[in-house]
C-alpha cells in the first residue's frame, strides 16, 4: 500500500511545478521564521532578459480620471441619504451602475479592473481599495480563512486563496476614533461562502506582493519566464515575508534547470512557513534533481503524511479512463474529484462529457451548465456554452 501512495504524489511531482496565486495560506501550526534581510544571493539579473516594461508598486492603485469622474457622477449624489461605504459599494456592484464581472484570467490594476468591469479577487480588492481611498475612507485587507482552490495551466498547477476588504470610517470624522458600526465589508465570493469564516489582517505591502506573484505566475503560463522573474523579484522586494513568493522564485529556477539556486529560494520560503504542501512538493523535485534522494524521500514520506492524494489525482485517473473508453470508471473518478472541490468548472466538464458517451444526455447537460455557470474566465465560459449549445441542440433532435 505505502508503495501505491508514492505512486500517487509521483504522478503529481513529474507533472509539473506548483504555483500560488492570489494568496498564502498561512502556517497555524508552526510559528514562521522572520525573513530581515533578503539573502544576497537570491536573485541572478544576468540569467534573465531585461523587463519590456516597468514595474512599478504605486501604478497598481492608481486613480485615473474615468475613476475620479465615476466617484463625482455615481457616488457624490448619494451621500446625503447614505454613508461613503454603502454609498462607494451601491455604485459598484449595483446593477443600475457599474455592473462588475468576476474574472481570474489576470491580475489587473485598480485602473485596469474598473476599465474592463472584471477580475479576479485581489483586481477587485485593489480596485475598491483604490476608490475608496481616493473618497478619504479607511480600508483594511483581510485573508479570509476558506479551503484552497486548485487549478492548472499545463505542466503549472495553481493553488489560490481569498481576499476581502473593509471599508472603514471616513477619515478624520468625530475625532477619527475608530467605530465598528461604521466599517463595511466588501467580499466577492457568495455570502455561503464565506459565512462563519476566519480572517487575519493584511498589509498593504503583502497585497501588493501578491499582486506581483499573481502577475508572475500568470507570465509563467504565457511562458514569459523572464518577465516572471522581474515581477518576482518586485513581490519579495514588496513583502520579504511572503512566502510564497520565493516558491514561485524557486519553480523560476527550477525551469531554467539552476536547481541550487531554486533550493536557496525554497529553503527560505520553507523557513516561513514550514507547513506549505506547495512549497514541499516542488522542493521534493528540487532534492530529486540535485541528486540528495535521501532527503527527497524524507520530504515526500512528509508530504504524503500530510497529503496522501495529491490535487487533480482522482482527475487525471479520470481522464485516461477516458481515454481507453471505460467511461463509467471515468465517471466515479470525477465524482470523487468532485467530493474534493465541488465547484471546480473543468470536474464538471469532464464529467458531462462521461455522461455523454454513457448517453446520458439529461446529465451531462446538467454537468455542462454547472461548468459554465462556475467557469472564472471569460475563454472557458464561451467554450461550455459552445459546447451546452450544441448538445441542447443534438437533444431536441
Amino acid at each position: 500500500m505505502q508503495k501505491r501512495r508514492h505512486s500517487y504524489i509521483d504522478r503529481l511531482l513529474r507533472t509539473g511545478f506548483i504555483l500560488f496565486i492570489c494568496l498564502t495560506e498561512l502556517s497555524a501550526c508552526v510559528a514562521p521564521h522572520v525573513v530581515h534581510t533578503i539573502p544576497q544571493d537570491l536573485f541572478h539579473d544576468d540569467l534573465f532578459a531585461a523587463s519590456p516594461q516597468p514595474i512599478s508598486p504605486p501604478s497598481i492603485f492608481s486613480v485615473d480620471k474615468a475613476m475620479k469622474d465615476f466617484i463625482a457622477t455615481e457616488i457624490v449624489s448619494q451621500l446625503r441619504s447614505t454613508s461613503h461605504q454603502r454609498a462607494l459599494f451601491n455604485a459598484l456592484y449595483n446593477r443600475a451602475q457599474l455592473r462588475l464581472e468576476y474574472d481570474s484570467s489576470y491580475t489587473r490594476t485598480a485602473s485596469e479592473a474598473f476599465s474592463a468591469r472584471s477580475g479576479n479577487c485581489l483586481s477587485l480588492v485593489i480596485m475598491t481599495a483604490a476608490l475608496a481611498k481616493e473618497m478619504g475612507l479607511s480600508v483594511q485587507y483581510q485573508k479570509v480563512l476558506v479551503k484552497e482552490d486548485w487549478s492548472r495551466s499545463g505542466e503549472l498547477y495553481f493553488a489560490s486563496g481569498h481576499v476581502n476588504i473593509v471599508l472603514g470610517k471616513k477619515r478624520f470624522d468625530e475625532k477619527n476614533h475608530p467605530d465598528k458600526n461604521l466599517e463595511m465589508t466588501i467580499d466577492f465570493l457568495p455570502p455561503q461562502d464565506t459565512a462563519g469564516q476566519h480572517t487575519i489582517d493584511l498589509e498593504e505591502n503583502t497585497i501588493v506582493a501578491m499582486y506581483m506573484n499573481n502577475r508572475a505566475a500568470e507570465s509563467m503560463v504565457r511562458n514569459q519566464t523572464d518577465l516572471a522573474y522581474w515581477w518576482t523579484k518586485e513581490a519579495i522586494k514588496a513583502d520579504p515575508q511572503f512566502s510564497y513568493a520565493y516558491n514561485t522564485l524557486g519553480v523560476i529556477y527550477m525551469r531554467h534547470k539552476k536547481y541550487l539556486d531554486a533550493y536557496r529560494a525554497l529553503e527560505v520560503a520553507l523557513r516561513i512557513d514550514p507547513d506549505s504542501l506547495v512549497t514541499i512538493s516542488n522542493m521534493v523535485q528540487t532534492l530529486e534533481s540535485l541528486g540528495r534522494g535521501t532527503e527527497a524521500r524524507n520530504l515526500k514520506e512528509h508530504l504524503l503524511s500530510k497529503q496522501p492524494y495529491p490535487p487533480f489525482h482522482f482527475f487525471n485517473l479520470g481522464v485516461k479512463a477516458m481515454d481507453k473508453n471505460e467511461f463509467q470508471q471515468a465517471k466515479m473518478l470525477f465524482n470523487k474529484e468532485l467530493q474534493r472541490a465541488p465547484d471546480y468548472h473543468e470536474f464538471h466538464f469532464w464529467l458531462g462529457l462521461a455522461h455523454f458517451r454513457l448517453g446520458e444526455l439529461e446529465a451531462a447537460q446538467r454537468e455542462l451548465d454547472i461548468a459554465k455557470a462556475n467557469s472564472t474566465t471569460q475563454k472557458d465560459y464561451a467554450l461550455y456554452s459552445a459546447k451546452s449549445d450544441r448538445l441542447n441542440a443534438l437533444r431536441r433532435q
